[in-house]
């Protein structure tokens, strides 16, 4: 039932022309292979109908006591046929091939290039899963419209008129009664394929599902999380339903599609049965001769096959255009970060970091994301409210500003406004001088240098997670950026060195691993503009004390944004922000502020008081 249900979805719809004119954007590039396609299909097509007409006047020959010659070129022009046809079938497999794969590459590469170009809330809100669907499942589902539909199309559409025009040349009485077997499997096989239509699409949305259930469980992060909170028998219970609706959808595909082949040869069989009676009695009345009879069957055969393709196309048509629409959903996104057009780089030299007036709310669902990539019904209509209100802030070129408050007060926001992973809604963030939304991405990144509470490593080598933030570095920078980070020693034991892969999100070292190979990177960096996001929270007392002296030490000369929870590592900096409800309530030095006996007293007697 639910298949007839999904398989309706096509009926009815209408393909707009702006989506037809997105789609020939994508087509164009492939134009002149897509035409050469085309030729070539045709072609086949005609060769197809070429054989059964010289296989009937080969037996017309032999029935007719004609020269031996006449059989043998015949025979030849048969051979002939049949070597074009197979040379002409793996060209068209190479254009085909080419035009698919390049649509492919083309759609893949697009999306993947606008997606990079999402501001950080997209991710956040993003299925991975589901976003990977897109670039695969549904990048394929819409290169099949010119790999397979419309070669198929035109190919049918050719070779059903040849096959029909000439079989009414040779008797238009045997085509008309074949014929008549026509609505008796046509008419089921479009609803046929209607319903085959809906349920290959719910076996792409079950597999997803599945697919995405795990992609989550088998990230390290999700299946720490199930060992330790999850019931084994409860995971195996859900993962074996979704297992059970591929199986059972498959299941209910395969024996459609046998269903469905099964019933266009059976309605082949009794049309050439009646072909060959009927053609056959003609042929001995002398109405017929035995080569046209011959001529008829072979044709009928060539006949259901593109006539089913053909009543079916709008489906797969459909099926096509609705892969192209779930790819350009992605597309239609609008990146909220962009580059100006007169972006310009900032000045060379120590760059300060200034916040006038800064208002600011996270974008809502609707801006950055879709609900089909949420794998929801509907967007979560929450979002845009303030949560920085007339933020003003200036760090020089060589203080540390440290930002100290309770959780979720928005100190990691202001961080990443620095780093213009958001913008600002009023106000503005500068950096020397030069407000962030002015300058080039390539400056910015060259700029600001940020180190997450959470440190993420790819899974690849030491020396491909260093070299990310310069790609250039030398082996010998690579060392020394590891030696300021306390790392050399432990990079140096493993058994491939740099060369060793440190697996998804870095979960072969340990977390103050992580974290020192994260400064590590930073260091290699060297930015003009340090920010530290609880940069220590993961390390011991004697890791801490280490990488805070080589975090003082890359920091002599640049501006430093500091977030710590641990008001021990923050004593020193110039100034200190105390952070709470999106508001500045309290600023000064370590001393200035205890002296206040305000919020910032208060967190450092609750962290110290009992130790001192």
């Amino acid at each position: 039932m639910m298949g007839t249900v999904k398989g309706q979805e096509y009926k009815g719809r209408r393909i707009s022309g702006a989506t037809i004119k997105r789609i020939l954007t994508f087509a164009r590039p492939h134009r002149k292979t897509i035409a050469l396609f085309i030729v070539v299909s045709v072609v086949l097509a005609i060769l197809g109908v070429v054989t059964p007409v010289l296989a009937g006047r080969v037996v017309n020959a032999i029935t007719g006591g004609q020269d031996i010659s006449a059989v043998v070129w015949l025979a030849v022009g048969i051979a002939i046929v049949a070597l074009l046809d197979a040379g002409l079938s793996v060209l068209n497999r190479l254009l085909s091939s080419r035009v698919g794969e390049g649509l492919i590459y083309d759609l893949r590469t697009t999306v993947y290039d606008h997606v990079q170009t999402m501001p950080l809330a997209f991710f956040t809100r993003t299925r991975t899963g589901a976003l990977v669907s897109r670039l695969n499942t549904d990048v394929i589902g819409a290169q099949r419209a010119f790999a397979g539909t419309l070669s198929g199309v035109v190919s049918n559409v050719v070779s059903l008129a040849l096959t029909v025009g000439v079989m009414v040349t040779i008797s238009w009485q045997v085509t008309g009664l074949s014929l008549l077997l026509l609505p008796i499997f046509l008419i089921p096989a479009r609803a046929m394929g209607g319903r085959l239509a809906g349920l290959q699409r719910q076996s792409a949305q079950y597999n997803a599902q599945m697919s995405i259930r795990m992609t989550e469980r088998f990230a390290a992060g999700g299946a720490t999380l199930v060992k330790l909170y999850g019931d084994p028998s409860s995971e195996s219970r859900q993962f074996a339903e979704r297992a059970a609706s591929v199986r059972n959808i498959g299941i209910r595909t395969t024996m459609l599609q046998t269903t469905f082949v099964t019933a266009l040869t059976l309605v082949s069989a009794l049309a050439l049965a009646l072909v060959y009676g009927v053609g056959g009695a003609q042929a001995i009345l002398g109405h017929l001769d035995a080569g046209a009879v011959v001529t008829l069957g072979m044709l009928l055969t060539r006949l259901y096959t593109p006539l089913t393709m053909l009543a079916n196309a709008h489906m797969d048509i459909m099926s096509a255009v609705v892969s192209f629409e779930r790819v350009f959903e992605v597309l239609d996104i609008k990146p909220l970060i962009r580059e100006a057009p007169d972006a310009r780089p900032i000045a060379p030299g120590p760059a300060s970091v200034e916040f006038d007036g800064v208002h600011f709310a996270y974008p809502s669902a609707d801006q950055v994301s879709l609900a089909s990539l949420e794998d929801v019904a509907v967007l979560d209509s929450r979002g845009g409210e303030e949560v920085l209100h007339g933020i003003s802030f200036n760090a020089q070129p060589g203080h540390t500003v440290a930002l100290v408050g309770s959780s979720g007060a928005g100190k990691s926001t202001i961080a990443q406004l620095v780093a213009r992973l958001y913008d600002v809604d009023t106000g503005a963030v500068r950096l020397g001088g030069q407000d962030v939304r002015e300058t080039t991405f390539e400056s910015l990144r060259d700029t600001v240098g940020m180190v997450m509470q959470d440190g993420h490593l790819f899974h690849d080598t030491i020396r491909a997670n260093l070299a990310l933030a310069r790609p250039e570095s030398t082996d010998e920078e690579l060392w020394h950026a590891l030696d300021r980070a306390r790392m050399k020693h432990v990079i140096e034991s493993l058994p491939d060195g740099l060369d060793t892969v440190v697996g998804e999100r870095g979960y072969r070292l340990s977390g103050g691993e992580r974290q020192r190979l994260t400064i590590a990177r930073l260091l290699l960096a060297q930015p003009r503009v340090v920010i530290l996001d609880e940069a220590t929270s993961a390390l011991d007392s004697t890791n801490e004390a280490h990488v805070q002296a080589a975090l003082s030490e890359a920091m002599i000369g640049r501006t430093a944004i500091v977030i710590a929870h641990r008001l021990s590592t923050i004593r020193q900096a110039d100034q200190i922000l105390v952070i709470e409800a999106g508001r500045i309530v309290e600023r000064g030095t370590h001393r200035q502020l205890l002296e206040v006996n305000g919020r910032y007293a208060e967190l450092y007697e609750t962290q110290f008081s009992t130790a001192e």
